[in-house]
């Protein structure tokens, strides 16, 4: 098995001559290729896509679960309150009479309740 790896990627190089030639050595058939194509798709599905997907997945329902008064944290590391909320934009406040307008796929986290006044 190792054998047919090492002659996939490293093919060896065979001189001619002018006597006999020794016969061929064993050779690795559509198969070997076929099961290295389908642990490269395992690797890169298990590696890159499902976890990406997931990620995805966990943020889409992070956004989906925000309601005003919730305390946040943004992408950006400011950390504010929801006061307004509409289906792209939230109204964040951070400081007395300083609001500012986001998106709401900047917010990466909500924080626990309290958060905001602990930090003060």
């Amino acid at each position: 098995m190792m054998e047919q790896i090492m002659n996939f990627f490293i093919p060896l190089a065979k001189a001619q001559s002018q006597g006999s030639m020794p016969p061929p050595g064993p050779q690795g058939g559509g198969m070997s290729l076929m099961v290295m194509f389908v642990i490269f798709f395992l690797f890169i599905y298990f590696a890159i896509w499902r976890p990406q997907t997931k990620r995805a997945k966990e943020q889409q329902n992070l956004l989906n679960s925000l309601a005003k008064g919730d305390e946040v944290m943004t992408a950006g590391g400011i950390l504010g309150r929801i006061i307004k909320l509409s289906d792209k934009y939230i109204t964040l406040s951070v400081a007395n009479n300083v609001e500012i307008l986001m998106q709401k796929s900047a917010v990466v986290s909500v924080l626990p309740k309290g958060t905001l006044k602990s930090i003060e």
